[in-house]
């Protein structure tokens, strides 16, 4: 399985990732260097979001399909308000 995340960094801005361990991927985020550059500057991070899907492929056009939408857009699926 593989899961589609959403992260909150410190400085309030979102962080969008695939991974199949949320657990291990989240601590990479907030200590390690296998981190994403993006969140390294902005730790802690927290995860405020995630989804389990069957295949990578999915959770690759899932992780593309949220990294184009809006701040507000983003918050919706976090609070999980369905769109119009």
């Amino acid at each position: 399985m593989w899961y589609v995340y959403i992260l909150e960094c410190n400085d309030r801005t979102y962080y969008t990732g695939i991974t199949t361990d949320l657990e291990r991927r989240v601590e990479e985020h907030n200590t390690s260097v296998q981190g994403a550059k993006y969140t390294r500057g902005r730790r802690p991070v927290r995860m405020v979001y995630s989804i389990k899907l069957p295949h990578k492929s999915a959770a690759q056009k899932e992780e593309y399909r949220i990294k184009k939408l809006s701040k507000a857009e983003k918050l919706n699926i976090i609070k999980g308000v369905l769109p119009n």
